[in-house]
């Protein structure tokens, strides 16, 4: 967990190394952090999961920001659990983002599934209810985004930014190629555009892709910082190299250039000399 400081960041230490008791879905993992605001320095963390069968599901906790951040509450129960045998995220689900509204929340997510030729086959789906509560319940059996001709193989963690009324954005990561080995894998990150959130128009260019030897650009984070200018945060892969944190800016969401992300992994310890996965709210990056 870390804080901004003058355009860098300022890490802040281990915060919540996944739960000890509780819930049969949730007995390992904290993974893909999603932070959401409550009242002063008190903020609702939604996290992935694993149950003994490893697939994740979604939990929450409730921590209290500062120089040592705490673990207020910590909910046994799961927020969104994988869906029925045969459906697209009878695997698992890995959150996405929050995206607040006037009159109810939504949950975008990963749906996973497994087997086959590949480890993986993905899709995008959406829950609605209350973040402030840590209440969600899916309204649809399948997903809002899917394999196509623009996106063959697999989508991955979807963050969405309601603009305007009849404005909306996506973010998501798309499998560019398959292979036989890690070296032949290509995960790009593809925008996209919606009125109502639901059903979506994906770019047909790429809007971050792999750079030299890169085999992954993925899980992005995006915050509207001005009318025409926006920041992404992303993780990034390497062949030979752990994750880390790249981050860009731009002026439409489409069209980004890289910059300098402003943190780097610690080395040995808890990190494992590796960052990923990150999320940015209002100012706070969680990296996992």
């Amino acid at each position: 967990m870390a804080g901004q400081t003058r355009g860098a960041w300022r890490k802040l230490g281990l915060l919540f190394a996944g739960p000890s008791k509780g819930h049969h879905a949730l007995v390992s993992h904290a993974a893909l952090p999603v932070p959401y605001t409550l009242e002063g320095d008190l903020v609702r963390i939604f996290y992935s999961g694993r149950d003994a069968a490893n697939r994740s599901s979604v939990g929450t906790i409730v921590a209290r920001l500062g120089e040592t951040p705490r673990v207020e509450d910590q909910s046994t129960a799961p927020v969104l659990m994988p869906g029925e045998t045969g459906g697209f995220d009878d695997a698992g689900i890995g959150i996405g983002c929050i995206v607040p509204g006037k009159q109810e929340d939504r949950l975008y997510y990963m749906g996973w599934n497994v087997g086959g030729a590949v480890p993986w086959r993905n899709s995008i789906g959406v829950a609605f209810g209350n973040a402030r509560e840590g209440r969600f319940e899916k309204r649809f059996l399948g997903p809002i985004l899917d394999r196509s001709i623009l996106d063959p193989y697999s989508l991955s963690y979807p963050n969405v930014l309601q603009l305007g009324p009849r404005e909306w954005r996506m973010w998501y990561g798309t499998h560019l190629q398959w292979g036989s080995t890690q070296a032949d894998m290509s995960h790009a990150i593809r925008a996209a555009t919606s009125t109502d959130g639901l059903e979506w128009r994906p770019d047909e260019k790429i809007c971050m892709a792999p750079q030299g030897d890169e085999i992954a650009t993925v899980r992005p984070s995006v915050m509207r910082i001005a009318p025409h200018a926006f920041e992404m945060y992303f993780a990034l892969r390497g062949l030979n190299t752990p994750y880390s944190i790249g981050k860009a800016t731009g002026v439409d969401g489409h069209r980004w250039h890289r910059v300098d992300a402003g943190i780097v992994p610690d080395g040995p310890g808890w990190e494992g000399n590796a960052l990923t996965y990150p999320a940015v709210k209002a100012g706070a990056i969680l990296p996992h």
